[in-house]
C-alpha cells in the first residue's frame, strides 16, 4: 500500500513542477499560437489535428471542442482529426504506407489558411513528420507539440511547444493542458478580445 500512495504522490508532484515549468516559458508562445489561430479562422481556414494512440485520442478531443465549443456558447469552428475515418486511413494504409495515412488526407483537404497541428510525444511519429513536411509544401501553418528537444518534427514547427521531459504519460498530461488553454485563447480572441486579429 505504501508503494502504490507513494507513486501516486510522486507522479503528482513530478506533473505539477513540469506543468509549472512548460507554461513558465511557454505562455506568451501558446498566446500567439492562438492569436495566429484566431487570425486564420476568420480568414476562412481551419484547423487539422494528426497524432498516434494517446495523441490520435488528443486530436479527437480537441476536434470536438472546436467544433462544439469550449467554455463558452460560440459558432462551430471549422476543425478536422485526421485520425478518425477508417476506411481513408487503412486504404492509404493498404495502398501507399501507414507512414502516408496524414500526409495523405493533408494533400486532400489542406488549403491556404488552414493551422496544422500536430501531436507527437517522441517527435519522431514518421507518420506526422511526412505530414509536416506536406503542410510545409502546402503553405500551411504548423504547430508542433512534443516532449523534450522537439524531435525530427519540432524542425518543421512553425510554433514548438517542447515539454521538457521523456515521460510520455506526464508529456501527455502537458499537452492536454496545453490544448485547453489553446481552445480558450482562440475563443478569447474571436469573442472577447477581436480588436487583437486585426493585420
Amino acid at each position: 500500500m505504501e508503494r502504490a500512495l507513494s507513486i501516486i504522490h510522486d507522479h503528482a508532484k513530478a506533473g505539477a513542477a513540469l506543468r509549472e515549468q512548460f507554461f513558465t516559458a511557454n505562455a506568451s508562445l501558446l498566446t500567439t499560437a492562438a492569436l495566429t489561430t484566431a487570425k486564420h479562422l476568420v480568414k476562412g481556414g481551419k484547423i487539422l489535428i494528426c497524432g498516434n494512440g494517446g495523441s490520435a485520442a488528443d486530436s479527437q478531443h480537441l476536434a470536438g471542442e472546436f467544433v462544439n465549443r469550449f467554455l463558452v456558447e460560440r459558432s462551430a469552428l471549422p476543425c478536422v482529426a485526421l485520425t478518425t475515418d477508417t476506411s481513408v486511413i487503412t486504404a492509404i494504409g493498404n495502398d501507399y504506407d501507414f507512414s502516408q495515412i496524414f500526409a495523405r488526407q493533408l494533400a486532400a483537404l489542406g488549403q491556404k489558411d488552414d493551422i496544422f497541428v500536430a501531436i507527437t510525444t517522441s517527435g519522431n511519429s514518421r507518420n506526422v513528420v511526412l505530414a509536416l513536411q506536406m503542410a510545409k509544401k502546402l503553405g500551411l501553418f504548423s504547430i508542433v507539440l512534443t516532449g523534450e528537444g522537439g524531435g525530427e518534427a519540432g524542425g518543421y514547427a512553425d510554433i514548438l511547444f517542447a515539454v521538457p521531459s521523456d515521460h510520455t504519460p506526464l508529456i501527455q498530461e502537458v499537452h492536454l493542458a496545453c490544448e485547453h488553454l489553446f481552445c480558450q485563447l482562440v475563443d478569447y480572441f474571436l469573442l472577447e478580445n477581436p480588436g487583437a486579429l486585426k493585420i
